[in-house]
């Protein structure tokens, strides 16, 4: 067993200091805006926005920043590529984008990050429409794009990607969501009014399969979606989480399709998966009908052991919020509780579970903002722009509305956490769709004592992808997955982060490898930043 510490002890706010989120993107050097590429056509596209990810880009322990980016349709008007800023540790990014090998131009989507051939370093996944991009971390914030030799062949227009050891073979493999079939040549004429054009939404095209790839080693990939059970042409998918919801030890996968029933793959274990959407309770919303789904994330919010579902949906539909039973079946509690309540006139892309107050029960953070700029002209009570929508744990299954955690209204898409300033809590990046990119620094969540865990890999996949770790503090045991993807096109630091409120120790960690080794630390001091290898 080895463990390395890299502690640090932070100073804890005062008590009665409220727990706020701080814009800090001007102060921190962020100047991204995102380009849909619209020029008056109204586009599909256009209103699909990209991601955004929290990861070490040059391997200084400190988290950067990654944001996916459109470009104009006809080639010479701009030139516009992902933004890549390296964090210079005290608060502030440099933008490093040129010559860093991300600088291509492409219409991004989405983003994936993790090391695909275990070599230290993270390696970045950028879904796009019309041909999707690996690139391998070369070190030093560099990166090479390595798609023509991979084997990776995913021409359509993608959205939400993951990286998942689905054979627990040691190496990642890549699961990758594709949307509608679309084409310029292609796009069709919808309404609002019945005079002007509208964005069309997606009913009115044909849907198309999600990918799987095969991590073969030496930097190649096999596509088995059809070999694995993954295929199903009717699909319109965005947003996917890899979670084991029948705990049996193999990563599963939870599909948001738009307008289509959502799909829930159970892992067999030899290869191939089984679809149980429907019988799982998952496929559609509490009327039966399917729904706008686009973000999602998983986690055990109640501390049952199980994890559970909750899912971005379009407005007037409310997030949903499927609590795993057991025995493989899930029961919406969206619209029996505030999450229904505080969601239903929001139209959400990205989300997720995380503690922000560090008290040990995981909240839920909403991305919020409508496809269609001219909405309130006939929905006067839905807004283009809205306000994140944060939803504080109040135990027991129980959540409450946080009002003014955000104050500026924004057409988000992508929202990813981590802790980029090392003082424990988790702070926030979002995506707007033609729009800024906003920082916001968690201040006063680290009044409460904490744990982060960094793992990695030996005989499993060196990013730790599937690993199980539970804490057990006086409050109580919880626990978390390392997991690629979740929210909506964007990738959250892989370290897990443990909020241990008033506990100043936590009595045991348990880690359990995807190998199948385990591994368990006792008396851990808290407020650390920790690495822990497999041993």
């Amino acid at each position: 067993m080895l463990l390395l510490a890299a502690a640090a002890i932070y100073p804890v706010p005062a008590a009665d200091e409220p727990v706020r989120f701080t814009d800090v993107t001007a102060a921190a050097g962020i100047h991204f805006v995102h380009n849909s590429g619209r020029a008056g056509k109204k586009w599909l596209p256009e209103t699909m926005g990209s991601g955004c990810a929290f990861f070490d880009a040059d391997g200084d322990g400190w988290l950067d920043i990654l944001l996916v980016n459109g470009k104009d349709w006809k080639p010479g008007a701009r030139h516009t590529t992902a933004a890549l800023y390296r964090n210079n540790h005290d608060g502030t990014f440099t933008d490093i984008t040129r010559g860093s090998g991300l600088d291509i131009e492409i219409y991004g989507v989405g983003v994936a990050v993790a090391d695909y051939d275990n070599d230290g370093r993270d390696d970045v996944y950028i879904t796009a429409l019309g041909g999707d991009h690996l690139f391998h971390n070369e070190g030093g914030g560099h990166f090479r794009d390595v798609t023509r030799d991979s084997g990776i062949h995913n021409a359509a227009f993608s959205s939400g990607s993951a990286w998942l050891d689905y054979d627990r073979d040691g190496k990642l493999d890549l699961f990758v969501a594709n949307y509608v079939q679309w084409t310029a040549e292609g796009d069709l004429w919808c309404s609002l009014d019945g005079s002007t054009k509208s964005y069309c939404t997606p009913e009115s095209y044909k849907g198309t399969s999600a990918k799987l790839y095969h991590n073969l080693g030496g930097g190649k990939f096999e596509d088995v979606t059809e070999k694995a059970g993954v295929g199903d042409p009717t699909s319109k998918s965005l947003g996917v989480v890899v979670f084991d919801y029948n705990s049996d030890g193999w990563p599963d996968i939870f599909v948001a399709n738009d307008t289509q029933p959502n799909k829930l793959y159970r892992n067999l274990q030899n290869g191939r998966f089984q679809e149980e959407g429907l019988a799982a309770g998952v496929a559609f919303g509490e009327d039966g009908v399917a729904r706008g789904a686009m973000g999602v994330d998983a986690g055990d919010y109640d501390r049952s052991g199980r994890p559970h579902l909750i899912v971005g949906n379009f407005s007037n539909q409310m997030l949903g919020l499927y609590h795993n039973e057991g025995k493989g079946l899930f029961v919406d509690e969206a619209p029996r509780s505030t999450v229904g309540r505080a969601s239903l006139l929001t139209l959400t892309f990205g989300l997720f579970f995380f503690d922000y107050d560090l008290d040990g029960h995981p909240d839920i953070l909403a991305a919020n903002g409508h496809i269609e700029e001219e909405i309130g002209r006939v929905q006067p009570k839905i807004q283009y722009r809205e306000l994140p929508l944060l939803l504080h744990n109040a135990g027991g299954g129980k959540f409450d509305q946080v009002n003014g955690a955000f104050t500026s209204a924004m057409v988000a898409r992508g929202v990813a956490y981590g802790d980029f300033d090392r003082d424990g809590d988790l702070d926030v990046l979002f995506t707007t769709n033609n729009g800024p990119a906003y920082l916001y620094r968690n201040d006063g969540g680290n009044r409460n004592h904490w744990l982060q865990l960094k793992l990695v890999g030996t005989k499993s996949n060196r990013s730790a992808v599937g690993a199980v770790a539970r804490v057990t503090s006086a409050g109580g045991t919880q626990w978390q997955m390392v997991h690629s993807g979740s929210s909506y096109c964007s990738a959250s630091d892989l370290a897990l982060t443990f909020g241990l409120g008033k506990d100043a120790a936590a009595s045991a960690i348990e880690i359990e490898w995807p190998s199948g080794t385990k591994q368990k630390l006792s008396n851990v001091a808290a407020n650390q930043h920790l690495t822990i290898k497999e041993p």
